[in-house]
């Protein structure tokens, strides 16, 4: 399908990023995973560690995430039974070789597994990670439970998602309508449901050093009835974002309780960005409480995704005072570019052979 897409930034800024979820993973179990235009092989070595090693073997090309099985800390090539350990991408066995060469490698991507995750870092240049990704303290003591999870493939260039977070006046507008009426937006403003609205009071802000790559969103949630307040469900959400694919939205309540949702946003491709919600609450709080969070939550995020899906990015907006937040988050974002980065080409198809 043809579709404008405009003047787009490089299409994999450097970061971290989201291959899959912990329990996904068992001891010694391979995966193959599609992320930042690449195809890589997932696999948990005997001692537990995860490790994320380029999905081809360098010998003749066989897919090690499909056949390829976990030896020791290496994953094992179904073709000729090359052996690639995890840590460094070394070869360590041929089994009709007399001798390993030292060239023998495979690429390896540096990865870390924490918040019930495993992430891998990304930068055009091979540059080791400048930054790291900060542990959930509630998740890992078991304080917080997971308690669900989302998934969405969204069309777009991954910087239109985060950029929503400094765009105020969108919620007024999109998100107002109550999340009963859906999330399709030619019926998001139906009459039925006009009796319900949300209220939403943001602000945005960058972190100071150390941490020039994270930046906040606070937001106050609030909900009318027939026009008037219901404070049972006013909520206070802190969205911290985390470099160019993570957001720890921090939601705390009175009476409900508090928790996190995990957004994180991989680039498959250029424009195809695979996003992943993960709610974890509070124990002792019963499931469906974080549940019917989650389902609002989606809900909401899903009358962006229709945006998103259809919407041609513009470098040079039309922008207001009113939306200066945009700019500042597009100056802030930026930092996560390099002069290698890769850009989106498009061929123009033709009859020439």
């Amino acid at each position: 399908r043809r579709r404008q897409v405009g003047e787009l930034p490089p299409v994999y800024p450097n970061g971290w990023y989201r291959v899959l979820d912990s329990h996904l993973l068992r001891p010694t179990q391979v995966r193959g995973v599609s992320l930042l235009g690449e195809q890589v092989c997932v696999y948990r070595a005997q001692d537990g560690r995860a490790h994320v090693v380029d999905a081809y073997c360098p010998h003749l090309g066989a897919n090690l995430a499909v056949g390829g099985r976990v030896a020791g800390d290496c994953i094992e090539c179904p073709f000729h039974g090359w052996q690639f350990r995890g840590e460094d991408g070394k070869c360590t066995k041929i089994p009709y070789a007399e001798k390993v060469p030292d060239f023998a490698r495979i690429k390896t991507w540096p990865t870390c597994e924490l918040n019930g995750m495993v992430f891998v870092w990304y930068h055009c240049d091979g540059i080791n990670p400048t930054w790291s990704i900060d542990g959930q303290e509630e998740i890992q003591s078991g304080q917080w439970v997971y308690r669900g999870r989302t998934e969405h493939y969204v069309n777009s260039h991954i910087q239109e998602i985060p950029e929503n977070a400094s765009d105020f006046a969108h919620l007024a507008h999109l998100h107002k309508p109550s999340f009963l009426s859906g999330a399709d937006l030619r019926y998001s403003n139906s009459k039925l449901w006009s009796f319900t609205t949300h209220d939403w009071k943001v602000d945005w802000e960058v972190e100071p050093e150390p941490n020039k790559h994270c930046a906040r969103m606070l937001i106050n949630h609030t909900l009318c009835v027939f026009g008037h307040h219901f404070p049972l469900l006013d909520m206070n959400v802190v969205a911290r974002q985390v470099g160019p694919g993570i957001v720890h939205l921090f939601i705390s309540h009175s009476v409900l309780g508090s928790g996190v949702i995990l957004h994180c946003v991989t680039p498959v491709e250029p424009l195809l960005q695979r996003v992943a919600h993960s709610i974890y609450f509070q124990a002792r709080v019963p499931a469906i409480i974080p549940k019917f969070i989650l389902r609002a939550e989606c809900v909401q995020f899903e009358r962006d995704v229709m945006i998103w899906n259809n919407k041609k990015y513009i470098s040079k907006p039309l922008l207001l005072k009113e939306d200066a937040a945009i700019a500042r988050h597009r100056r802030w974002f930026a930092q996560f570019y390099s002069e290698n980065s890769p850009r989106f080409t498009f061929r123009q198809e033709g009859l020439d052979w």
